[in-house]
This record gives C-alpha cells, structure tokens and sequence, in this order.
C-alpha cells in the first residue's frame, strides 16, 4: 500500500510550509533516510526524509507551492502500484486511534490545524499576469532589498525599481563609503603613535594619492553593489532600473514599460537637505555625496553641520592634514546624543586640530577668488576652499508624486505596520523619516513585507535601535540619553566606568572614553547605554539585545565578560549602577 508524503508539523504555531524544491523526481528509488525535499515555515528551512523505502510514485504539491500541515504532498510505494489520491493526511478512523493512543499515554491531544487567512488567499489566488506582481518595491536601498528578498523568500513574485544602483545611500555614498575613508584616518593614527610602541619607521613622511582613495572607495562599493544584485537575482526578483512612477491603482511605469503589483512597497529612500540661504549654490559648496568624489585635496574645508555626517567627515580630512572648522546651531556636536558623550567628543576631536563652533549658523555664503568666505550670524567669518553642506537628509518622493498620501510634514506617515493611508501600499525606511538608519530601514522592510505578504500581523519595534558615529574614538548609544530619562522617570540611577583603566585599551593606545548607563531607581530597568571609545559601535548591539530582552542591571550583572576585553568596561557601568564597580573608586556616600 502506498505511504503518504505529507506537510510536517514542526512546530506548535506552524500552519503551513513552502515547498522549496523536491529533491528527488517522480519514478525515483528512495530509501529510508533519503532526503526528499526541502521545506520552509516562516524562517526556517529543512530538510524532509523519506520514512519508508520504495519509489517516488507521485509528487502532488510542486516547487514553490505553499501547502498546510498535515496535507498531502507526495506517495512512495512500490513500482507500479497505482494509488488512489486524498486530500488528508490520513484517515478519520487513523486520526482517532492515534487521539486514543495518545490519551491511553495520558498525552496531550493536538488540535487540528485550521486552515489560515494566509493559506485560503494561497488556495484562492488568482494567476498573475506576466507583467504582475504579488509585491512591486520601489527603491533598491536597506529598506527596498530587504523588504524584496523577504517576500520572495514568503513565496512571493517580486519586482523591484531602482533609478541608480542597488545598496541606497548607506552603500553607494553613506555609510560604507565613509567607513572606508576613516579606516585611513585610522591607519594614519596608527602611524604616529608607531615609534611610541617600538615600531622604528624609516619614515614617517607620507602623502596621500586621492585618486587611490577614491578607486578603492569606489571598489568597495561596487562589491557590496554586486553582492545586493546578487541576492535579489538568487531569489528570483525581478530588476527594474529607472525611475519608478507609482499610480494610485499600483501601477508602477519605468520609461516606457508599466509593471502592476498587488501590494507596493515604498522605500525611495532620502536625500541630502539643503538649506536657502545666498550664496549656498556656489560650486565650492559640496554635499556629503559630493565630497567622496573629490580627487584633489582643499587646505580647508568648512563643515555646516556638526552632525553624524559632518563630524565623520570633517575627521577624514582633518586627519589629511587639512584645517577643518566645523560650524554647528545646537550648543553642541552630535546633539541627539548624550550630553556627556558629545562634550567628551568634542574634547577629543578638539585635541586632534578640529575647530568646533557651536551654538551659532551661517547666514551668508560669498565666493571670491576661488575660495569661500561662510559669514556667521555672530559676526564671525570662516574662510575655506570648499565648504561641505552637511545638515541631515530628508525624504525622497520623486515619483511618488500622483499618490495622494497622508503625510506626516515632509514624511510619509505610515502606522506600525508600515502601511500608508492606502490600504495595501507600504513605506517602511527614511521615506517615512521614523529612524532615518540602514539598520532600521532593513527591520522595516522586512516587516512591510510580511505585512504585505501575510497580512497587517507584525509591528516593527524601533525602540531600542543604536546608533553610532564612527569617529575615533567611535560614539554609540541606544535607549534614552540621561536629560530625557530624568524628564521621563525622574528618579534615575547613572552608572559610569572608564576606558582609561582597561587592560585592553591600555594596551592598544586607546584608553580615552567611558560607558554610561542610565537605570530607573525603583526596578534597575535600563533605559539607556552611552558610549565613547574602542569597538563603541559593536558593543552597544549588546546593549541593544540586553534591553529588548528586558533585562535588568541586576539580571545582567549575573553574565560573565570575557578579560582582557573593551566590553569590560560595560559591565563595570552597569555595576556602577549598583555601587558594585570592583575598579571604580568608592562612590562618595550622600
């Protein structure tokens, strides 16, 4: 008699599973063990092996095809034999003496599975048109990729539109491009504390060749570019280059050719803000997209804006050797973090030949003999080569323009789902300006994906999202800075260690910084981590783990950190909290 090949339950919640490919073909010989096909539920893929020996009979359920649990998918038997073909996997009487076998062991009986919203709209869907899609995402950044990948990989026909390279602002002229650059000034830190450490070079007269600079920015880019292009192509999207104009009806038109899709997703991205003020049009006057191409190194270079871009930035060329004034309207660099943090920055950066102005703007711009002259509204003027314009970015909505959309001022307002004000479009990432950070983006590209897939069933979670400057020394925080919580909670607790005491910072010239960790009084709940120092930026994601988690100070304190480790000093600010900081000196008793 011939056996059933039927759709596992692997787990309590598992409604259903997608055949992702039949390992073994109709008319096959199979033994027990044998692998017969591959399966994924939600994010999981496996393996599925044959129970019995024999032939591969009948495959029922093909390729691709999304299939409940426990239905039916395939036979194997003896050659020959014919089979007569069911909808279940087995038979009432067969379910019922498995129940009472089960409640003779005293088990629990599982319930039967229901058929889910999502596996009657499988059952029920329509075909698709050749030139229709189940999703259409607009825009190939963090958001754009992610959010492709993730509905091609929920069983999903998916195209996506980018109008200049895939990888967003973050790969092509963000954040990899910079880090590329300040791994240089890194390098060239290096070299000056090289003799201090016994390292005698013949030299240490260097020059740098912007034109390398540029060509292995450039090649780094386009790696990761090929790599993004890659996936999307392994995971069966379509790729469509040119500006996508999206329709209220879901349509998408690139250039002459008009896509439609049953969901949309929005991820167009931002772009760099400008400010209206004279003289801001000069040639002289750089974007933070503009300056990663300049192959001839400015004397100066005059930095509006003391923000993420701007200070990164401003660093590299400091570090060239070129004299860098940093003009910021906020009291201080890097405002949205904590006030300790940014002030200690400053110091540093200071001590590294920066000049910082803050609490003052530029009110003019005039350009005369090849050089600029940036008026502040102090009174004060700097005098510069070029100037980098570097005040945020804002959201990207070309071609977004016939969408009568809910907006949030500039933003697109989107609700938890990263659903629109129309039912069935999508905007997750720096076009609904919620967290404008690759990281972010890709959370919420996946989730609008599954949302769009599935139906409005995941909320994505910003709250404990870090950030990080990658300065150097590197700057990270999650959670909130010490100002908010004590506007919030009021009674908090602040725990504080320094990196001037660690043996690992000792022994790598980096022993400048702290970690700080804010907690409320009553429970030890953290509500945020702030750090300036080595490895800032990798160390903080424990931190974000450890409070989605919900771990408390106390919890946390349980953990056991590797010696000689940067991340010691983590655990000493959380024990700080607490009084408990072993190389802390004792806290003064009020």
């Amino acid at each position: 008699m011939a056996v059933e090949i039927i759709m596992p339950k692997l787990g309590v919640d598992m409604q259903e599973g997608e055949i992702i490919e039949w390992k073994k073909q109709e008319g096959d010989t199979v033994n027990e063990g044998d692998i017969l096909l591959e399966i994924m539920s939600d994010k999981t893929n496996m393996e599925i092996e044959a129970e019995d020996s024999g032939v591969l009979l009948k495959i029922v359920r093909q390729d691709g095809e999304t299939v409940p649990v426990t239905e039916i998918i395939g036979y194997i038997g003896a050659e020959g034999e014919q089979i007569e073909e069911g909808t279940k996997a087995s038979s009432d009487v067969e379910v019922a003496r498995t129940t009472e076998d089960l409640k003779a062991a005293g088990l629990e009986v599982p319930k039967a599975p229901e058929k889910t919203e999502q596996s009657l709209a499988s059952a029920n869907k329509e075909p698709l048109a050749d030139n229709e899609y189940d999703i259409v995402v607009v825009g190939g950044g963090p958001a754009g990729y992610y959010g492709a990948i993730r509905a091609a990989q929920l069983g999903g026909k998916v195209a996506i539109v980018e109008k200049s390279e895939f990888g967003g602002t973050c790969l092509n002229v963000g954040c990899i491009p910079t880090k590329t650059y300040l791994r240089n000034a890194e390098i060239l830190d290096g070299i000056k504390i090289a003799a201090g450490r016994g390292i005698n070079l013949a030299s240490t007269n260097y020059t740098i060749d912007m034109d390398k600079t540029v060509d292995f920015k450039n090649s780094v880019v386009k790696t990761l570019t090929g790599g993004v292009k890659g996936l999307l192509k392994a995971n069966k999207v379509t790729l469509y280059n040119g500006l996508g104009q999206v329709n209220p009806d879901k349509t998408v038109t690139i250039g002459s050719e008009t896509i439609k899709g049953r969901k949309i997703i929005l991820a167009t991205g931002s772009k760099v803000s400008r400010i209206n003020i004279p003289g801001i049009e000069s040639n002289l006057v750089l974007t933070s997209d503009d300056i990663l191409d300049l192959r001839e190194m400015p004397k100066s270079l005059a930095v509006m804006g003391g923000g993420v871009v701007g200070i990164e930035l401003g660093l590299v060329w400091a570090s060239y050797g070129v004299d860098v004034t940093v003009i910021e309207m906020a009291d201080r660099i890097i405002p949205a973090m904590d006030k300790d943090v940014s002030l200690e920055l400053q110091k540093i950066l200071s001590k590294k030949g920066m000049k910082i102005k803050t609490s003052v703007g530029v009110s003019e711009i005039v350009e005369a003999n090849n050089q600029l002259t940036l008026k502040l509204n102090n009174g004060e003027e700097v005098v510069a080569e070029k100037a980098l314009l570097s005040i945020g970015r804002v959201p990207q909505m070309n071609g977004l323009e016939n969408l009568n959309l809910e907006m949030d001022r500039n933003r697109i307002k989107v609700n938890n789902y990263q659903e629109t004000s129309i039912p069935g479009i999508y905007a997750p990432g720096d076009v609904n300006g919620t967290k404008m950070l690759a990281h972010a983006a890709f959370r919420m590209g996946e989730v609008a994906a599954e949302n769009a897939m599935r139906g409005n069933t995941r909320k994505a979670n910003l709250e404990f999202t870090p950030a990080a400057v990658y300065t150097h020394p590197e700057v990270a925080m999650v959670g909130l800075t010490e100002e908010d919580a004590r506007a919030k909670y009021g009674d908090i607790l602040v725990g504080r260690n320094s990196f001037t005491g660690n043996g690992r910072a000792i022994a790598s010239n980096e022993a400048h910084g702290f970690v700080k960790v804010i907690a409320d009084a009553k429970f030890h709940e953290i509500l945020g981590v702030h750090i300036i120092g080595p490895a800032a930026a990798e160390m903080i994601n424990e931190a974000a783990t450890i409070m989605e988690s919900e771990l408390t100070v106390d919890e946390l304190l349980l953990s056991i950190h590797g010696h000689p480790t940067f991340s010691e000093v983590m655990y000493e600010a959380f024990a700080d909290v607490l009084g408990e900081a072993i190389h802390n000196p004792p806290k003064r008793k009020k």
